[in-house]
């Protein structure tokens, strides 16, 4: 019935009375020529004319015919007697509009009780004066400083925007659901202290993270149910949480006297915006008060801390640098604070920084991060542990950074790596005879003149040029790794640099070869990938020379090291494989620390693999040690692959 009810609305009113009785064009005609809105329906609520009077006054509400027919259609049928009765339309919008029903035999006529025009008028009034004041609200809740004042606003503002009502406005602690502020406008009932009344439908509109609800701050209750009555004299209520970032800060709820009753659509329909703009409010204020809270606490906690201290937030901006920093740095909080943390490292330390920080937002503690920190006089060395700042809720607000300086202990380090060097230089320069450059360079350039004679003698000189090639290429050879043994006894420079894993190996296996070969170790190699790095080429060559010359010593009667080189994801892998004796299983756990060796006094200082393990991290890489009993030992370097 209401299907035909619409599809006859939609026709011409012409065209309707085209198939119907004379009397019903008749009383067509008779509308028409009315200057009042009027329209025919049938006792189904079926529309079967309506004048261009009521036409235009539905036009300007934005309404249609199609539209009231709905509505008419949906209290069919039309039961009425006498004089008819007064019944308002509900038309899209939340709009009804009063309508006059009069019985005329087996139809029905229509009459506006008011004109469109002057209920949309209204309409408009009542909304430009809720607007205003919400804005007049918004203005007053920026201004409050503190819960108090933000509670006194809000009730103001209830007043202005329902006059006439009871409420009663809740704030609650998010964290805990207990009650912080109650405002009540009405004798209230004993049923206030109790837990927040909600129904379900209101909270679901906020998205309310019911699992970060607060045990007992809230009931939530079906659309269908009532609202317990908060106060005495009062006949109905609705209630609006107040929702923020998915967390409930309270509730406002509205109750009506009697005779307010029939304001209750109304008010539904405004109480929301108002909650949403208090709730917004109150988190804010809320936020204000445990921000300085922390502020205050953390500035007095850290701040005089005997400890290098600095905290960034989640877009890396210095938020707190105490006082140990400005001591170290020269830097004071002015120039600091709001600053990007890595604006003080230098550029080579910016991507490992840089990753530390990630690690610390994703919540991963990373401990012993070394790093240099940029002074007014130059750079200090520093050790770091990094942890996350989470807030009430559990996120992740930023990083906290507590370390010391350690500069002085890195440059004794620094002069124990190149002692070191220079120790491991002389082990393999041990079998090279005493000044041989000068011989060398003799040869070479005695090799050269010759080769240049001997071309000037034409094709009949042809083998003689062929050795002499030789032996200016082999003297050449020498010279240059020479050269390459004086390079790597020159501290190396801590600028990084694109290089070849395969040329770092290959170096470091010529410059141990004489060790190698005096130990009867062959060399393997398995280079199934050929990844470039970034790093100090020296430091690099010096891992790998450490560990071949290691496996060295550990098979002094022979056997067979295997370098292999592959790549896993973003990693280079390298592993060096030797068929010694192997580590006993006690020692295993100790090798990479300082100062622990196995071999006999004077033949170690036990900083080889200390050292080899603070280059590879140095890196951002890692090195691990595996020793099956009996099966030699493979030491496996893993390092970041170049961008």
């Amino acid at each position: 019935m209401k299907t035909d009810a619409l599809r006859r609305a939609h026709v011409p009113p012409a065209a309707a009375l085209a198939a119907a009785p004379p009397a019903h064009a008749a009383l067509e005609a008779f509308f028409a020529s009315l200057e009042e809105p009027v329209a025919l329906l049938d006792r189904q609520g079926a529309l079967l004319c309506a004048n261009p009077a009521l036409t235009r006054a539905l036009a300007q509400g934005g309404h249609t015919l199609a539209q009231l027919a709905g509505a008419l259609a949906e209290r069919a049928p039309l039961s009425l007697e006498g004089y008819g009765e007064e019944w308002e339309a509900p038309l899209p919008g939340g709009r009804r509009l009063p309508l006059t029903l009069q019985p005329q035999g087996e139809f029905v006529v229509v009459r506006l009780a008011v004109t469109l025009a002057s209920s949309v008028e209204r309409a408009l009034r009542e909304q430009q004066r809720v607007e205003s004041a919400l804005l007049e609200l918004g203005r007053k809740l920026a201004a409050a400083q503190g819960e108090e004042e933000l509670v006194a606003a809000v009730a103001r503002g209830v007043k202005a925007l329902f006059p006439g009502r009871l409420f009663c406005l809740r704030i609650l602690d998010a964290h805990s659901g207990a009650l912080t502020s109650l405002y009540a406008e009405g004798r209230l009932r004993s049923e206030v202290q109790g837990p927040v009344v909600l129904k379900r439908s209101a909270v679901q509109r906020t998205q309310l993270a019911l699992e970060r609800l607060a045990p007992g701050a809230a009931q939530l209750v079906e659309a269908d149910a009532e609202l317990p009555l908060l106060f005495e004299g009062s006949v109905g209520s609705v209630s609006a949480p107040l929702v923020a970032s998915g967390e409930l800060f309270g509730a406002i709820q509205l109750e009506w006297p009697a005779p307010l009753l029939g304001e209750a659509l109304g008010d539904e329909r405004v109480l929301p915006q108002l909650a949403n703009q208090v709730a917004v409010a109150v988190r804010n204020a809320k936020l204000i008060d445990e921000l300085t809270f922390v502020r205050k606490y953390l500035e007095e906690l850290l701040e005089r801390a005997n400890a290098l201290i600095v905290v960034c937030n989640r877009e890396r901006k210095i938020v707190v640098f105490n006082q140990a920093l400005t001591k170290l740095t020269g830097f004071t909080k002015e120039e600091v604070l709001g600053q990007d943390l890595l604006s003080f490292v230098p550029e080579g330390e910016r991507l490992r920084m840089g990753g530390v920080v990630n690690e610390a937002i994703r919540g991963r503690q990373v401990d012993g991060f070394e790093t240099r920190i940029r002074t007014r006089a130059g750079e200090v060395r520093a050790s770091f542990a990094t942890s996350s700042v989470l807030n009430a809720q559990g996120e992740v607000e930023g990083v906290i950074a507590i370390g010391q300086d350690i500069t002085a202990v890195r440059e004794l380090e620094r002069r124990i790596i190149q002692a070191e060097k220079l120790a491991s230089l002389g082990q393999l320069a041990a079998g090279v005879v005493h000044e041989i450059n000068n011989p060398m360079t003799a040869v070479s350039c005695y090799a050269e003149a010759l080769l240049h004679g001997a071309r000037a003698r034409g094709p009949e000189a042809e083998a003689e040029r062929e050795k002499l090639s030789r032996i200016l290429e082999n003297s050449q050879r020498v010279l240059r790794f020479t050269r390459d043994l004086v390079t790597y006894a020159r501290p190396a420079r801590d600028k990084p640099e694109r290089v070849s894993l395969q040329a770092v190996l290959e170096q470091a296996a010529g410059f141990c070869e004489h060790v190698l070969t005096r130990a009867r170790v062959q060399v393997l190699r398995d280079y199934r990938a050929q990844p470039t790095l970034r790093g100090v080429r020296g430091n690099l060559v010096q891992v790998f020379v450490n560990l071949l010359t290691n496996a060295a010593h550990a098979m002094s009667g022979g056997g067979s090291v295997t370098l292999s080189v592959s790549t896993e994801g973003s990693e280079a892998v390298v592993q060096v494989q030797d068929t010694g004796a192997g580590i006993a299983p006690e020692h295993l756990g100790h090798v990479f620390e300082p100062f622990f060796t196995t071999k006999p006094e004077g033949k170690g200082t036990g900083l080889g693999l200390s050292i080899v393990q603070g280059i590879v991290e140095s890196h951002g890489g890692r090195i691990g040690v595996e020793s099956p009993p009996g099966e030699g030992a493979t030491f496996t370097v893993r390092l970041p692959l170049a961008d």
